[in-house]
């Protein structure tokens, strides 16, 4: 389990600024994520465990590298679910179980072109100095899910005390999905995040419920970040 090296990105189909991020990471039984991921793909293991994450931020300057980006279709908030993968041959990267937004026009080129598990939601970022309000609700969801979450950013981490496990699940370059049943990845340039300590003072959140996972077992590995400029790649076929 190991971060894999950093993807090139010749050409690009979108670029975007992710800023605000917080890591949430809990661990869970291998049996618990398998049966959610599609054929092709193999949980990321760790001690017989896999990650999942809940990743809020805000989603700005959102645009094909060759247009200017547009204020209010281009910064939105958003939030992903996801877990750790090996593709076919090997390949480490992360697949979605679900990506909250608040603007419906990304949400439905998402979902028409590369088939990500997008939601429409109310969804709000609010910042009080070190302290960060996330919320989100899905607008149509037959279960129902959102999340509230207060987050107080710290100060950063020195290099000499972030491990194997941090690099891991904040340097991932590849996500998988599925587009008319084959398996497609898509590579994400980004340069290393600076990651800060953070303390959760509030979490209420159902996504991984009804992302068919159990609910969490005790409290979060935490991480924030200002953000980093993304290069998001074009598709290419697995399988």
């Amino acid at each position: 389990m190991l971060a894999p090296p950093m993807a090139e990105v010749p050409t690009a189909m979108m670029s975007q600024q992710w800023r605000r991020m917080t890591f949430l990471h809990w661990r869970y039984p291998v049996d618990d994520v398998r049966p959610l991921l599609p054929e092709g793909l193999t949980p990321d293991t760790d001690d017989d465990l896999v990650w999942v994450g809940m990743l809020p931020f805000l989603m700005d300057e959102v645009r094909p590298p060759w247009l200017p980006s547009v204020p209010w279709l281009s910064k939105f908030p958003e939030t992903n679910l996801r877990t750790y993968v090996r593709g076919p041959d090997g390949s480490a990267g992360i697949y979605f179980f679900s990506l909250d937004a608040a603007r419906l026009p990304a949400v439905a080129v998402a979902r028409a072109g590369l088939n990500l598990p997008y939601r429409w939601s109310r969804m709000s970022l609010r910042t009080d100095g070190d302290l960060t309000e996330y919320r989100g609700s899905r607008f149509a969801e037959p279960r129902g899910a959102g999340y509230r979450l207060r987050v107080r950013s710290g100060e950063p981490f020195p290099e000499h005390e972030l491990g194997r496990i941090d690099h891991f699940l904040t340097t991932q370059y590849r996500l998988y999905t599925v587009v008319a049943g084959r398996l497609v990845s898509v590579d994400v340039w980004h340069p290393p995040w600076s990651l800060y300590r953070a303390e959760v003072l509030e979490l209420e959140q159902d996504l991984t419920t009804a992302a068919g996972l159990p609910p969490p077992h005790g409290g979060p590995l935490v991480h924030s970040s200002p953000g980093v400029g993304t290069r998001i790649g074009l598709p290419r076929l697995v399988r």
